[in-house]
């Protein structure tokens, strides 16, 4: 018999972060675009070629990069007011209406349910800040929450291409899979990073997000 490969980390913190950022634990993460909804009404996102840089993009100059940085820190805070200056601004820095509301209620239904089962008391928080509090709480690894976090991310923007574009389901488990680089050049960037860090330029993402308040047909709440 072959012997069992090593898991990256310990199995019980893998399989509790595995649960948190799976598509099945209740946030309501599906029922979001990011603004990919507007940018496939535009003729931004037309293809699977698109959508992978359009993710890139995301991820490596937008919200992405914002939110391995602010769960870091929100791991880091070891008191209530630093976590909720964290908080503070992760809401800041929110370029609408919707995509605030997409972190908020994300990070308060995390809250609550975490909270729930885990002897983690949360307040409300935005999504990766409440991520990265639960993480701390429990003990959990500061790489593995940000690899999860992210390819979560990701793979729920990789969801919503696939229905919108649309693209086939090889297609967009092509473009995920090409993320994962990027993702973890991330994971170990953002360990040394803080919120002084953190700017963005994906200008076409944000103001995707500002038109999607208005568009008249949607499938997704951002």
């Amino acid at each position: 018999m072959a012997a069992p490969i090593p898991m990256p980390t310990d199995t019980a913190a893998l399989l509790t972060l595995a649960q948190w950022l799976s598509p099945a634990y209740p946030v309501g993460a599906f029922s979001y675009s990011h603004g990919l909804e507007w940018a496939v009404e535009c003729g931004d996102v037309v293809d699977a070629a698109g959508f992978g840089a359009w993710l890139g993009d995301i991820l490596e100059h937008g919200s992405g990069r914002s939110d391995a940085i602010l769960l870091t820190a929100a791991y880091r805070a070891t008191r209530a007011d630093a976590l909720a200056e964290i908080d503070a601004t992760a809401r800041a820095l929110a370029p609408s209406r919707e995509r605030l509301m997409e972190t908020a209620l994300q990070g308060r239904a995390f809250a609550t349910l975490t909270s729930d089962i885990w002897p983690a008391p949360l307040g409300d928080l935005c999504y990766p800040v409440a991520v990265g509090a639960a993480a701390r709480m429990l003990g959990l690894p500061l790489a593995g929450t940000l690899a999860m976090y992210l390819h979560a991310f990701a793979g729920n923007l990789t969801s919503a291409a696939i229905r919108l574009v649309p693209l086939g389901q090889t297609e967009g488990q092509a473009a995920l899979a090409a993320a994962a680089a990027l993702c973890q050049r991330l994971v170990h960037e953002a360990q040394s990073l803080t919120p002084d860090d953190i700017g963005t330029c994906c200008f076409a993402a944000d103001i995707a997000s500002m038109k999607h308040e208005t568009q008249y047909s949607r499938l997704f709440r951002s």
